[in-house]
């Protein structure tokens, strides 16, 4: 038998799952929110000014402002362009042109680029630049596609998915949405059969740690 042999292919595959343990550790909530933490104030990583704005914008529609804060002011644009830098649950890999609309979408295109053709289209205009109420109206008309019964057409999720989904992890990952807009209780300790619920009841969490973030 060749130790030797075997001595190397074990540090070798050692060396190979500490890659992906710190490969996987690079990308949880947590960690992208201490990048964001540590870069506080900065320009987003790869993000020219419009899209930074245009992330600013819908991050803010998508979870305003209520008797607690939304995802603006939670900080959740910066935490989605360092998940979009990181490619985390997909969203680095290029869109489609079959995506956009009237499929002629350049090649290359971002989830950013997708994101302002779209709403552009739909504000009949700059989408930034539109009336509040028209805004709300292009991304909801947006979600509403990519949320359709029976999926969107040729079978392909809308980037709008990837995008919303990495909006709402990082706006309950955050400190203002996990412990200010959800109701925690660490150990319940008892059964309410019957718990009264109102049109504005917080949802509650006891254990988010255990949420599977893709």
């Amino acid at each position: 038998m060749d130790h030797g042999n075997r001595d190397g292919r074990g540090a070798g595959r050692r060396q190979f799952l500490m890659v992906l343990a710190a490969a996987g550790a690079a990308l949880t909530p947590a960690a992208l929110w201490a990048q964001a933490r540590s870069g506080a104030g900065a320009a987003p990583p790869g993000l020219m000014p419009s899209q930074r704005a245009l992330l600013d914008r819908v991050c803010d529609l998508t979870i305003p402002d209520s008797d607690t804060p939304g995802a603006l002011a939670a900080g959740v644009p910066a935490f989605v362009a360092l998940a979009l830098a990181h490619g985390l649950d997909g969203a680095g890999a290029p869109v489609p042109a079959t995506r956009f609309t009237g499929g002629a979408g350049p090649d290359g295109a971002t989830v950013l680029d997708w994101l302002r053709f779209e709403l552009d289209l739909k504000t009949g205009g700059a989408f930034l630049t539109a009336a509040p109420a028209a805004q709300v109206q292009a991304l909801a008309a947006l979600d509403g596609a990519a949320y359709a019964p029976g999926g969107p057409p040729g079978g392909d999720p809308s980037p709008w998915r990837v995008l919303k989904g990495l909006i709402v992890t990082g706006y309950y990952t955050s400190e203002a949405g996990a412990s200010r807009e959800l109701q925690y209780e660490l150990v319940p300790g008892h059964w309410d059969a019957d718990v009264p619920v109102g049109p504005h009841a917080r949802a509650w969490s006891s254990d988010w740690t255990a949420v599977d973030f893709g």
